[in-house]
């Protein structure tokens, strides 16, 4: 079914704009009367929003939280996503509002509705919208979702506000290290050679470096593309990629940080989803897709999959052998004691803890090792330049 964008007047006579899905203009325009509109413009879109539209984070999260003190105040649902579309700053997902109220309007759920925007509402999200929607529960639902996109977004922020710092020194360095490689070694060492000074070794392989310095960038632009090709290669292989997660768990430090960031998302959602009343089977399912670690999606999946056929939930998480111990031993108590979306929670709070706690000590460590490390390339260019300076004054003083 095609999508249409369209200008009309409201009772008011003031200008909204919005799209829809209609079989035919003449469908559409009939459509929008019937949303008590009076159409000025319709055409077919140029564009299918339901794919492409991508919005910013915190404009997701300022609707969640609108949506959720709207219903909370009792207001028609129809009527609270017209007003969160109203006062959304972002076009874009104003205009997705509005195409998500008609199609709510026309008799659809608003979960269903939020399903033909994948790339704006996540599975999980729009999981829980319609876990909101059949308990009557969707003002606390929304609460649920604003709090949980404003911690991941704040997160990020961190992450950002930490590493801008050592990006710039690292920019700054690399741009010091390379003009005084190609501009100005090249131009003191030349004095050297006129003057029939031997050249240290040291001084020799930098200048190496100094006139092969375009070379390497070639090599190393061509080097970042190979491994890009490769990368996309076995993205295209789904059996490949699997293999290289699980690769990537083992690595030192890095692999550990990756396995608690993805358990802790998974924990997380799992209490969300849990705590609104979903069972168990169909809440992993949903759980297990936003866990980025392909290997640990399909081993979560499978123990899933085991639980649906009968097996003991604890049993079939321990039996894939990749989980913490202190995962393994909060989540059997919990569900041992029946209070397994408490556990969840509580598995939530410890890996975002341990996560924040590496994270902290990773980010402090980096400045200073980074300071080190261009120090040191630094100090290998000045005594490159010094000790052949040092040897024209022995032969000159002898």
């Amino acid at each position: 079914m095609p999508a249409y964008s369209y200008s009309a007047f409201n009772g008011k006579g003031k200008k909204q704009k919005g799209y829809l899905s209609a079989n035919s203009e003449r469908e559409a325009r009939k459509l929008i009367k019937a949303l008590n509109l009076t159409p000025i413009k319709i055409e077919e879109s140029t564009k299918n929003i339901r794919s492409k539209a991508r919005i910013r984070t915190k404009a997701l999260v300022l609707a969640t939280r609108q949506m959720s003190t709207l219903l909370d105040s009792d207001i028609a649902l129809d009527e609270a996503i017209k007003v969160v579309a109203n006062h959304l700053n972002d076009k874009e997902l104003a205009n997705v509002f509005y195409s998500i109220r008609e199609e709510v309007m026309q008799g659809k759920r608003l979960g269903e509705a939020m399903m033909n925007y994948p790339n704006i509402f996540s599975n999980t999200y729009t999981s829980l919208v319609t876990a909101g929607d059949t308990s009557g529960k969707l003002s606390f639902m929304f609460n649920n979702l604003a709090n949980y996109l404003e911690e991941a977004e704040q997160i990020k922020q961190k992450i950002v506000s930490a590493m801008t710092y050592p990006a710039i020194l690292i920019i700054f360095s690399i741009g010091v290290i390379t003009a005084l490689l190609t501009f100005v070694m090249p131009q003191v060492v030349n004095q050297f050679i006129r003057a029939g000074v031997e050249l240290p070794l040291l001084t020799q392989v930098l200048l190496s470096l100094s006139n092969n310095m375009p070379w390497l960038i070639i090599v190393l632009v061509a080097l970042v593309f190979l491994l890009s090709f490769f990368y996309q290669k076995i993205r295209s292989d789904k059996a490949k990629l699997i293999i290289l997660h699980k690769r990537w768990l083992s690595l030192p430090i890095i692999g550990d940080f990756i396995l608690k960031a993805d358990l802790e998302r998974f924990s997380s959602t799992m209490y969300l989803l849990l705590n609104s009343g979903i069972t168990l089977d169909i809440a992993m399912k949903e759980s297990s897709k936003v866990i980025n670690n392909l290997f640990l999606r399909e081993v979560i999946s499978k123990a899933n999959k085991e639980i649906s056929e009968g097996k003991d939930f604890i049993v079939s998480l321990e039996d894939t052998m990749i989980f913490p111990d202190i995962f393994m031993q909060l989540i059997s108590s919990g569900y041992i004691a029946g209070n397994l979306t408490l556990m969840f929670e509580k598995v939530s709070e410890f890996m975002k803890s341990e996560i924040e706690a590496r994270r902290s000590m990773v980010l402090s460590l980096m400045e200073p090792i980074v300071i080190i490390i261009m120090g040191g390339f630094i100090l290998l260019i000045v005594l490159a330049i010094l000790i052949p300076i040092m040897q024209m004054n022995a032969v000159s003083i002898g």
